[in-house]
């Protein structure tokens, strides 16, 4: 690979961590342009007209979509597997990756950390608690029950590390970041598995980053990148004024 990738999204996103962790343990190289996609300029529509994050743009392909990204990855550089090598064990990966990225973001992310954080932080909006506080009590409660009945009392779920642990990792991080907390008697083996995920360096790395920037005001972000060292591309696809996306989910 003659250049690094190249990744378009913030850290602060599920699913730009999600592709972020992929390349860590797949051991690829990347440049990240940090933007919160509501500040992409016309060219970020260009190259994700549904002006969502991330977006990966290498030698051969420009993909805007996590799933496709992360499928993409694995068939490009196929060690070390992040997938199951049996294809029902396979599927199965594959449907929590779904689950994580449609019915867990709507609620951690739209119902809770959108509320608590993007709204303030991009649009001076105050957080509206009553869809908060009904997030937390009657809709996270039921994916925390359907969790329980699938993770492992160890290890991974499908025993090696894969994009089903990652794409929950990844989500469950936005749950922190937003502060609410888990309860690990009734959740005992959902939260203990978290903990396993989140001790992974693919993961804990990315913990100073995320807890710098969920404190800095979006326009800020590439600033405090570079004083922490991040990789960021040489130029950007932010502009100065946000615009809604064009799709919620």
């Amino acid at each position: 690979m003659s250049h690094p990738v190249r990744i378009i999204g913030s850290y602060l996103s599920p699913f730009v961590r999600k592709v972020l962790v992929f390349l860590d343990q797949k051991g690829i190289p990347f440049q990240i342009d940090p933007i919160v996609p509501f500040f992409g300029d016309d060219r970020f529509s260009q190259v994700s007209p549904l002006r969502r994050i991330p977006v990966l743009i290498d030698d051969r392909v420009t993909l805007s979509d996590s799933s496709v990204i992360c499928q993409y990855l694995e068939d490009r550089y196929p060690t070390p597997s992040l997938y199951p090598l049996d294809i029902a064990r396979r599927a199965e990966a594959r449907w929590i990756e779904e689950y994580s990225d449609t019915r867990m973001a709507e609620v951690f992310i739209w119902r809770i950390f959108n509320q608590v954080a993007i709204g303030p932080a991009v649009w001076d909006e105050p957080a509206n608690h009553e869809v908060v506080q009904r997030a937390r009590e009657q809709e996270l409660p039921s994916i925390m029950d359907y969790l329980e009945q699938l993770i492992p009392a160890s290890g991974f779920l499908f025993g090696n590390l894969c994009i089903a642990d990652i794409s929950l990792g990844a989500m469950f991080r936005n749950v922190a970041l937003a502060r609410i907390p888990l309860d690990p008697t009734r959740w005992p083996k959902t939260v203990y598995y978290l903990e396993r995920v989140h001790s992974l360096d693919s993961f804990a790395n990315l913990f100073p980053i995320e807890h710098r920037l969920i404190r800095t005001p979006p326009r800020q972000h590439r600033a405090v990148l570079a004083e922490l060292h991040v990789p960021l591309t040489p130029d950007s696809y932010a502009s100065e004024s946000p615009r809604r996306g064009v799709m919620r989910t």
